[in-house]
């Protein structure tokens, strides 16, 4: 049986407009609060949480996500690591990553960007005896995202989890009238809004890497569309 999740999304896909929102996030002008523009939202929402779903690279979608929604010009995500101190792999994720109590594992933080937009925050462990010298030197010593680092592994993505942060419409939404006309306050989407959880496996099914990604309000934050 569908889950609420998934129903929600059919419902919500089906209606999607091509106004879409004109902005997001702090300090970017915003669609009025209304009940379209929460509808449309939502499915925006879901069409990107579709996307990261069918596609193996987290980067290369969002690359043609800000291409697609006109985020930056040239629409090319870049990776800004974070001095964020190093977190140990739990004993799930040794788990899940199929190495031993005492095999090296790597952390690395990093704040995805389109352009000056930061679309994504991304926390990854990965083994680094299963990539290559020149990988590991370029992700010890470059900004450059993960996924365009391995990208030669042909790696596959695994989800573990997936869901949204950010619920556009209430509870009951669907059982209510939908209201006519605009607040008159801005409809401003939260600093974060969808979360994935995956595995990327080698194509044997070994996992390299595991990773949490934390989806900001900006993947809506559109450009007006140049005649």
């Amino acid at each position: 049986m569908p889950s609420r999740f998934q129903l929600t999304c059919m419902s919500g896909c089906g209606v999607l407009l091509v106004a879409a929102l004109s902005g997001a996030g702090e300090g970017s002008a915003t669609s009025p609060d209304s009940f379209v523009a929460r509808l449309e939202a939502l499915a925006l929402l879901q069409t990107l949480n579709a996307e990261l779903l069918s596609h193996d690279s987290a980067t290369a979608t969002l690359e043609q996500w800000c291409a697609a929604h006109h985020l930056a010009d040239p629409a090319r995500i870049s990776a800004e690591r974070l001095p964020t101190a190093d977190q140990p792999p739990t004993v799930q994720q040794r788990q899940e990553l199929r190495v031993t109590p005492t095999q090296a594992v790597s952390y690395r933080h990093v704040k995805l960007r389109c352009g000056d937009v930061v679309l994504s925050e991304a926390e990854n462990w990965y083994v680094p005896s299963r990539l290559t010298a020149a990988m590991n030197r370029q992700l010890n010593t470059t900004d450059a995202p993960f996924g365009k680092v391995t990208q030669a592994l042909h790696f596959q993505r695994h989800t573990i989890g997936a869901r949204l942060l950010w619920h556009p419409l209430p509870d009951g939404w669907e059982l209510q009238p939908a209201a006519t006309g605009a607040s008159a306050e801005a409809l401003n989407p939260p600093a974060q809004v969808l979360e994935h959880r995956a595995l990327l496996l080698l194509p044997d099914g070994i996992p390299i890497s595991e990773v949490i990604e934390t989806y900001t309000g900006n993947v809506l934050a559109f450009a007006a569309a140049q005649p």
